[in-house]
């Protein structure tokens, strides 16, 4: 199937398709994701190589980071990128599925509100919406804070296994 000839609003479609489906295994269901991002990522000014870059140099030094720090990997204003950053569509959404097409634990979670940087906690809003753009991906869990957690905690044992 060429992607290319496909508008959006049909990528969209197709992945709501797969998900609704329980069909994310299908060789097609990253690649979507990855077209959707790519899409994004010509639409929007943060880049998400640049952040899976800092959330990658993140779960190596075991730290968390900030949405500021993700506008900042790519030169864009905060008073910018708050806009693009949160939501079923926005940047930390799309890092998600960029994640987890590529196999890589769901880097997102070590992204926090900056006065939360040591603690690692994300506010209710914040905390929502990673559980939701995990569910979205198939992950199954009741308690949110708790499946927080444990993302984290695979994004630093992923981080300590680069650092290898």
């Amino acid at each position: 199937m060429d992607l290319s000839t496909k508008t959006d609003a049909q990528i969209n479609a197709l992945i709501k398709n797969h998900e609704d489906q329980n069909a994310r295994d299908r060789p097609i269901y990253p690649l979507l994701l990855e077209e959707r991002a790519r899409r994004a990522q010509a639409k929007g000014r943060l880049d998400f190589n640049k952040s899976i870059g800092l959330l990658r140099d993140a779960a190596i030094k075991q730290t968390c980071t900030s949405y500021g720090q993700i506008a900042e990997a790519s030169g864009v204003e905060w008073s910018v990128a708050r806009h693009q950053m949160n939501g079923p569509n926005g940047h930390l959404d799309r890092l998600l599925d960029l994640c987890h097409s590529r196999g890589l634990p769901m880097l997102p979670a070590i992204c926090v509100n900056k006065p939360n940087l040591l603690v690692g906690d994300l506010d209710p809003t914040a905390l929502s919406g990673f559980a939701n753009g995990a569910r979205r991906l198939g992950y199954d869990f009741t308690d949110d804070r708790a499946f927080h957690r444990s993302c984290q905690e695979e994004c630093w044992a992923w981080g300590r296994e680069q650092k290898a």
